[in-house]
């Protein structure tokens, strides 16, 4: 497992490698001595799974307010996904920033999403998968987001959307009067 660095500081892409045989093939998804560097002193508190039918669909942008602010990292066990993260971070020279990385099964990729970003994907094939990890337990009451479609995000998604959700819609657009997430 590689960390790599993206241009928006702390947010990293995890490579991983597969070994093959004529069985199949066979990867670590998660150690924390590789991942220490990102990690620190964090741990993994809970592990989701969620599975999008059609291409084109959305879910984000999410995140967690203090005191849940979280760690997650993310990874696509079947399908492909374009994966982003914004950078909400207001001391951050990237801030309103984001990055996004093509997360499939086949490049065993895995985005390494910091406390302070909002996350969302985009559904580039049918009945694609995503693993979660994530270093605080979901807080409903301290969930936060931001619109997928936001002007001053400008986030340039690969495909004509298909779907979302209602509650994603509803996430408040930013203003002049965004302050960033506070950690």
């Amino acid at each position: 497992m590689r960390l790599l660095k993206t241009p928006i500081a702390d947010l990293m892409v995890a490579e991983t490698d597969y070994i093959g045989d004529h069985r199949g093939a066979f990867a670590r998804l998660f150690c924390a001595a590789e991942l220490a560097m990102a990690l620190g002193e964090r741990r993994i508190v809970q592990i989701n799974h969620s599975r999008t039918s059609q291409p084109g669909a959305i879910r984000g942008m999410h995140f967690q307010h203090a005191p849940a602010a979280e760690m997650k990292m993310v990874r696509c066990l079947k399908g492909r996904v374009f994966d982003v993260a914004v950078d909400l971070r207001a001391a951050s020279a990237t801030f309103l920033q984001w990055y996004a990385v093509e997360l499939s099964e086949d490049n065993a990729r895995m985005l390494v999403i910091p406390e302070g970003f909002a996350h969302g994907f985009q559904v580039l094939e049918p009945e694609s998968e995503l693993l979660y990890l994530h270093t605080a337990f979901y807080t409903p009451a301290l969930e936060g987001g931001v619109r997928y479609d936001d002007p001053q995000l400008s986030i340039d998604w690969p495909l004509s959307i298909t779907d979302i959700s209602a509650r994603d819609q509803a996430h408040t657009l930013i203003n002049d009067e965004f302050s960033g997430v506070q950690l």
